[in-house]
């Protein structure tokens, strides 16, 4: 069958192909190991594994290949399973290609030609066998084999599968690859042996198509430090494309959930769906391409032909539609392509229906004329309905009704009462061109000038004006001062924002006006280190315009706020564009052009700088060899990346780098990066340190000139602070750009983006890694130091990569994902609301038989959550498991105690006659003397505290205890509160709890029994002898005829009243309040031999946190 073209490698690939026909511009294969001869030993190897392989994932034997004489590239164009298919395309492209590819005169028209006669051929073939790819009965039948293997969450959603190898060592094992929402899934059963791999896609550092020398092309994944590689795909593009929308989907979900809540599409993880991902990835990369705003949509695409009127020819190319724009790009290779905003169309006319052609016609009196639309007729009705235009011919009155409606708009914007908001560049105020200035750099600035208007002339002006390599060839020889603001907005799509936000700049102006916050603070202590040397900023007109525009936007998008280096961009911005111009560009370059280079980590730059290390690789071999580790590139260049070199370069000479940047991106900067090395070759690889390096590049770029700059000299290195060139020869930035664009202009903003996506993993995780090894070395410091560096790791990893992002994997309101706040230090960023922390203390707690779990971990819950907000961090969970894993009898006797005061503790009404019933049977068991008279004292003093209500007013004082003590530096087992008798109950009943169920049980349950009656007689004695004696009453002659008339009256009560009394008796009693101290309790329960070494007993820590790493997501799935 006839096959998408696509580029391969053909490096390694010769070992497993066989050439069976060539010719000057195609090549059939056949794969060793099929057909006559076999191939020898790599023939048989390459059989064999093809012949035990799902025939869904079989490579096809027979191919065919493209290529040109004077290229090394290849492209597959046709596979067969058989020889007889593979000789129908070979005899089919013999008779209808090769006589026409004769008349063109260059390698490229002939590779666009056959690419485009391919795809018309399966276009061709798409409509006569339409094939349903999702068949509902066969996923159905995967997701119950999906949920039988792999037993996670039935929440955890399925999103596809696929057949494949998975390569365990050297040997492959056939199964089958599930992607679903938060996990990556591989299942082989083959021969008796299971192979099964789970793994979420928050663990991944690396996803990346490889080759090597036994598979021509897999998917690599690295994990946990262990590489998986998967091939033998059926499609393989499509499966990593997806793979790679689910690993940035959970980057972005957990590590990075600013910019994820700018993604509705993706919004719930229960709704991914394969074409969903699918759709969101041809959205990003049409957005990305025509630099179109984030909310932005691909939904519909056309192939078809435009006509080119400055070529007089048309173009083949495909039609991009999204909800308010309409573009095309051309796939010839002219790099042509145009955007048309849908509030510029004013008609859409249908010049003939036999020719299949629309002609779009725009403001200006232009029109777009697309022929060969093969559903021209619902395209045209499309394109009407979101223009709000009739298909009668009235339309050109309404769309001036329309026109008439926005002027007035804009007339009661003027006259709206806003603050004062510049309306011209500071280059026009600060440096106005003298027209009658004959100066051979005002002539050539002139001509440059007129080149544009001849551009514009011919190629159209403003937002629908065509993009091609003339423009582009413009770009690299310089932008005049007059255009570089205006065409600043059209490249960076900053133009439409601002024509869809009408009066929006100037409303965010008013209502940040006075605003005080610390983005405020940090803009003011930078306004006068923003291009200090320029005149535009010595004045208050500049100075206020920065702080107005950095103010507004730091106020629109508070999650940025203000990043130091924006000041230095914005500056620039506003010397060529104005006032509510540069606004929209410094939005268009923090949102869309550099996306997350100015939060508090900086990730897109550091991104990038990883992306800039592979192209050193790439085409630098030398500096490499000579430089292994190439991090030093990445902290020189980090100011490159940031400012867009304008921190490093003249003022002159830096904004034709922002020319090239806002035409071509970050591409741009990258290849000026190179060019750099690459001119200072040879100085850099005769340096002994990095030191000498980073002089050598700055003395480089004080080198670095404008000769066709108009600026006077003292605006001209305003930027710079050594003006010191006698080392170095002067280069101009002309020719330094083209340079750059000759040499390294090859790289394909497509396989940058590619680059970005990959190196985004890998410098998450390793940002993730640092803050791992920041959190073990601060807890380090401030534990016992019991717990070794290892352990800190995995319970780190079980408390972060687990159980948090566990309890976000299937919910968008998860409280610890919502009060994630990166702004806090390392160790209180993530938090465990109770349930995962339930959850997770269940798994790790050190007494395996606990019966009461979940009450324990309600207690030890509030009692580390210091602050009282309903969530704890690692630093509180850590402390409190050091203390019950390491800590001495005493400090895990400590913890215990202070469990049953408040806040930890806080006894219910319900649960008075549970304590009572436990001392009975622990009185009983103690058999201590007079243990019926405590049976009925406790039940009277039980009774006392359900009625007097003295349990909310002994809370009260404990948390002003409670909060006294966490209020000191140094806590000791004197500054612990007494413990009441509700609480004493309690907490015996706690230590029965905690031995139920351990071999020594009847012993320790024995203990427990024989230390409270030792208290409770310890107490009776101590109060006994505080009780008031006898005599005293007794002396008292005076009142004897006053007693005798009392002790007549209560003589003839009668029996109601004498009830009464008695039980006033018991009350007074009741209320004689007893407890016990920590001290008494500790003594008591050290002279308890089982019970010490229950708590001193060892616990195998490591054992311990591997069973929970196994459990941890079972109990997830059986909750």
């Amino acid at each position: 069958m006839w096959l998408k073209p696509e580029e391969i490698l053909l490096k390694n690939a010769f070992k497993l192909w066989v050439t069976e026909k060539d010719n000057e511009y195609f090549v059939l294969q056949r794969r060793r190991g099929y057909g006559e001869g076999g191939g020898g030993l790599t023939g048989l190897l390459v059989g064999t594994l093809d012949t035990v392989l799902d025939s869904t994932s079989k490579v096809a034997p027979y191919r065919i290949l493209h290529h040109t004489p004077d290229s090394q590239v290849y492209w597959s164009i046709a596979c067969g399973v058989t020889k007889e298919e593979i000789i129908q395309h070979w005899d089919w492209l013999q008779q209808n290609i090769m006589r026409t590819l004769s008349v063109f005169d260059s390698s490229e028209d002939v590779t666009s030609f056959v690419q485009g006669k391919i795809r018309g051929l399966i276009a061709e073939e798409g409509k006569t066998c339409l094939v349903q790819e999702d068949d509902p009965e066969k996923f159905r039948e995967a997701h119950l084999r999906f949920e039988k293997w792999f037993e996670l969450p039935p929440e955890e959603k399925l999103v596809t599968y696929y057949s494949c190898s998975y390569w365990k060592g050297k040997v492959p094992c056939q199964g089958w690859l599930y992607l679903s929402t938060n996990f990556l899934c591989f299942y082989s059963y083959l021969l008796g042996a299971e192979v099964k791999l789970v793994i979420s896609w928050d663990e991944l550092w690396r996803l990346e198509k490889t080759s090597n020398v036994i598979l021509t092309e897999s998917i690599h994944v690295l994990a946990h430090g262990e590489d998986h590689y998967f091939s033998m795909l059926l499609h393989l593009n499509e499966t990593f494309v997806i793979m790679e929308q689910l690993a940035d989907y959970s980057i972005k979900r957990l590590f990075d959930k600013e910019s994820f809540q700018r993604e509705p599409a993706l919004s719930d993880p229960l709704q991914i769906t394969k074409r969903g991902l699918e759709a969101n990835a041809k959205s990003e990369q049409f957005r990305t391409f025509f630099r179109l705003p984030k909310e932005e949509n691909l939904l519909e695409v056309h192939e078809s032909f435009l006509w080119v009127p400055f070529s007089h020819f048309n173009t083949l190319g495909k039609i991009c539609l999204s909800e308010n724009y309409l573009c095309f790009a051309s796939q010839d290779g002219s790099q042509c392509h145009v955007i048309i905003p849908m509030r510029e169309v004013v008609n859409v006319e249908k010049p003939d229906s036999s020719s299949r052609a629309l002609t779009v016609c725009v403001r200006g009196k232009r029109a777009l004329r697309f022929s060969e639309v093969r559903d021209y007729q619902r395209l045209a009705n499309t394109i009407r309905s979101r223009c709000g235009i009739s298909a009668s011919p009235q339309h050109s009155a309404s769309s001036e009704v329309m026109c008439c409606d926005c002027f007035i708009c804009a007339i009661l914007l003027l006259f709206k009462r806003h603050p004062a908001v510049s309306t011209e560049a500071l280059m026009t105020v600060f440096h106005p061109q003298d027209v009658e200035n004959l100066d051979p750099k005002m002539l050539k600035e002139k001509m440059k000038e007129q080149s544009w208007n001849i551009h514009f002339s011919e190629y159209g002006r403003g937002t629908s004006m065509f993009f091609t390599r003339k423009t582009r060839d413009l770009i690299v020889r310089g932008v005049p001062e007059a255009l570089r603001g205006e065409l600043w907005m059209l490249f960076s799509g900053a133009v439409n924002d601002m024509a869809t936000h009408p009066g929006y700049y100037t409303e965010l102006v008013e209502q940040s006006l006075g605003t005080s916050t610390l983005a405020t603070d940090e803009i003011e202590r930078d306004l006068h280190r923003s291009l200090p040397e320029h005149p535009a900023f010595q004045s208050d007109t500049g100075i206020s315009a920065l702080r107005r525009v950095l103010t507004a936007y730091a106020y629109r998008n508070p999650k940025i706020g203000y990043c130091q280096a924006m000041n230095i961009l914005t500056s620039v911005l506003l010397l060529y564009a104005k006032e509510e111009e540069a606004f929209w560009l410094l939005v268009a370059v923090c949102e869309r052009m550099l996306p997350d280079y100015f939060n508090r980590r900086i990730i897109g730059a550091l991104v990038d700088q990883a992306v800039f290390e592979d192209l050193i690789r790439e085409n630098l071999p030398q500096l490499v060899e000579h430089m292994t580790d190439l991090s030093f590139f990445s902290s020189v260049s980090l100011s490159w990346f940031l400012t867009l070199f304008i921190s490093v370069l003249p003022i002159e000479s830096a904004v034709n780098v922002v020319d090239c940047f806002f035409y071509d991106g970050i591409k741009a900067i990258l290849q000026l990066g190179l060019a750099v090395l690459d001119y200072n070759m040879e100085a850099l690889i005769s340096c002994h340190d990095d030191a000498e390096a980073v002089t050598i590049l700055n003395k480089f770029f004080d080198s670095v000139t404008n000769k066709d700059s108009p600026l006077p000299p003292t605006v001209q290195q305003a930027s710079v602070g050594n003006n010191d060139k006698a080392s170095h020869i002067s280069v101009d930035i002309s020719e330094l750009i083209r340079e750059a664009y000759e040499k390294y202009g090859n790289i394909r903003s497509e396989e940058v983006e590619s680059s970005r996506k990959r190196n985004k993993l890998y410098v998450i995780q390793t940002l993730e890694d640092t803050t791992k090894q920041n959190v073990v070395s601060k807890l380090r410091v401030t534990s016992t130091g019991a717990c070794s560096d290892t352990v800190l790791h995995k319970l780190y990893i079980l408390y972060l990569f687990r159980q948090h992002f566990l309890s976000c994997y299937w919910t968008m309101n998860s409280p610890a994902l919502l009060h994630h706040d990166p702004s806090l230090a390392y160790l209180e960023q993530y938090q465990l609301g109770f349930q995962q922390f339930s959850m997770l203390f269940s798994l790790l707690e050190p007494w395996a038989f606990c019966s009461i779990k979940s009450t324990l971990s309600l207690w030890v819950f509030r009692l580390i959550d210091e602050n009282q907000d309903g969530l704890i961090n690692f630093k509180e969970f850590c402390c409190a498991l050091d203390t019950l894993y390491t800590g001495s009898f005493t400090n895990k006797l400590k913890f215990l105690f202070k469990l049953h005061l408040p806040p930890a503790h806080c006894l219910g009404e319900e649960s008075v006659l549970e304590c009572v019933t436990l001392m009975c049977v622990m009185l009983v068991e103690g058999r201590g003397k007079n243990s019926v008279c405590w049976v009925k004292e406790f039940v009277m003093l039980s009774l006392s505290i359900k009625l007097t209500g003295r349990g909310k007013v002994d809370l009260q004082a404990y948390l002003k205890q409670w909060q006294n003590e966490i209020l000191k530096k140094e806590e000791t087992i004197k500054d612990l509160p007494r413990i009441n008798q509700t609480q004493f109950i309690q907490f015996s009943k706690t230590l029965y709890n905690i031995f139920h169920g351990d071999p020594e049980e009847e012993s320790l349950y024995r203990a427990v029994a024989h230390v409270t009656s030792l208290l409770l007689r310890m107490e009776e004695v101590g109060r006994r002898l505080l009780e008031p004696s006898s005599p005293p009453e007794s002396k008292k002659p005076a009142n004897t005829t006053a007693g005798e008339e009392s002790s007549t009256e209560e003589s003839s009560t009668t029996p109601e009243s004498s009830d009464t009394s008695s039980s006033h008796n018991s009350q007074d009693l009741s209320e004689t309040e007893w407890s016990f101290s920590f001290e008494q309790v500790l003594a008591s329960l050290l002279n308890e031999p089982a019970i010490v070494s229950f708590f001193e007993r060892p616990v195998d820590i490591q054992m311990k946190l591997g069973q929970a790493k196994v459990a941890q997501l079972k109990s997830k799935t059986n909750k």
